[in-house]
């Protein structure tokens, strides 16, 4: 590959660090990062179905639940969000809205029940009999009880990325370019970057936190196991219920004191966007089962996202074993918003030369065996 040589206008230097994607992940690095002094390039292409911006903002560890060490950064990261939000606060003075009340999670006949109430000494939660739950929640529909987990919650993730965006906008160590990176070149000592405008990147080290599109970068030193999976949305007009709720299938999250997300289904339809009528309906549904005003609530949006997920639904995070210069922080799958924070300081971190808070040996890539390709 010939690359322009020293002042050529199409050569960008791309400071410290390049950043490859500018959702919550990518723009989280790139924060963490410039406060540990480093000089850095988002580069951030717009894609439709972008997972940041779609979710619904679950904090939900107790709930969509990992084992062992996976546990413990899930619990990690939702804890380290009070503090993440009132730090965000004190540079940009908006607060992002934080619900810490607890997830319920509605049981619908007794087997179920039994079956949960049978976890909970090693889960954590609290059984709630009818009573107690609609002594907690009296707009709750017909359910043989719940599980509280106390400390699940959710954020406003579109508020969170809007914050988080201008913050590093404003930051001066930070450039956030427009552009799409087509391929990589890790042979050097420093990795390059093609993009698609026709530009080259020099750095000294590349973050991949491209999400549903990071397996597409040409010149990745190994496959990168990651499916686009279709999650429908909606909101009504409604909000009944001030916990985030699961019920079967689906959750409502209430957002704001007049608006309720509904979602979400798991399609794998490719990088195909969208809604379908029959994902409306499977959303309207878990509405009227949380709560039959739900049922009767207006609907207000609709909408879809692509979350990138991994075989075993962990994501993929630290240097690459065979090109220390390229980082991996992609492939969170179901937990991008609940992640994206931690993920964000635990690899700046890395990239930096220190040791990370916490152990990322359980999300390396190469758990992911064969994945390993030749570089051409």
């Amino acid at each position: 590959m010939t690359y322009p040589t020293e002042g050529h206008p199409a050569l960008l230097r791309g400071g410290d660090v390049i950043i490859i994607g500018g959702g919550l992940v990518g723009l989280a690095t790139g924060a963490a990062l410039a406060a540990r002094g480093a000089d850095v390039s988002i580069v951030a292409d717009h894609n439709a179905g972008e997972a940041s911006r779609a979710a619904a903002g679950m904090l939900a560890p107790s709930v969509e639940r990992a084992e062992g060490p996976a546990h413990a950064f899930a619990l990690a990261a939702r804890d380290l969000y009070p503090s993440y939000i009132e730090a965000l606060a004190e540079v940009t003075g908006t607060i992002v809205s934080l619900n810490r009340e607890g997830i319920l999670e509605l049981m619908f006949d007794e087997q179920q029940a039994h079956g949960k109430r049978s976890t909970l000494a090693s889960l954590g939660g609290q059984w709630l009999t009818p009573e107690e739950l609609h002594a907690l929640e009296p707009a709750i529909g017909t359910a043989v009880g719940a599980v509280l987990h106390p400390g699940d919650g959710a954020v406003d993730n579109v508020a969170l990325l809007r914050v988080l965006r201008e913050m590093v906008e404003a930051t001066s160590s930070v450039t956030i370019i427009h552009d799409r990176v087509t391929s990589i070149d890790l042979e050097n000592e420093r990795p390059w970057v093609e993009l698609a405008s026709g530009r080259t990147m020099i750095a000294s080290k590349l973050v991949l936190a491209a999400g549903a599109w990071s397996p597409g970068v040409d010149g990745l030193p190994r496959s990168i196991p990651i499916e686009p999976v279709r999650g429908q949305m909606m909101s009504l007009g409604a909000t009944p219920v001030r916990h985030v709720t699961y019920a079967g299938d689906g959750y409502v999250v209430p957002r704001s004191s007049s608006l309720t997300v509904v979602g979400s289904t798991m399609e794998h339809v490719g990088f195909s966007t969208g809604t379908t009528p029959e994902g409306m309906r499977t959303l309207a549904e878990v509405a009227k089962r949380v709560s039959p005003t739900l049922g009767d609530a207006r609907p207000l949006e609709r909408w879809s996202g692509l979350r990138p997920v991994t075989p075993d639904l962990l994501p993929i995070l630290g240097r690459d074993p065979d090109y220390p210069t390229l980082l991996y922080a992609c492939g969170h799958s179901r937990n991008g918003i609940l992640l994206g924070p931690l993920t964000g300081e635990c690899v700046a971190a890395l990239a930096s030369g220190e040791t990370p808070s916490l152990d990322l040996s359980p999300f390396s890539v190469e758990r992911f065996e064969g994945s390993r390709v030749t570089i051409k």
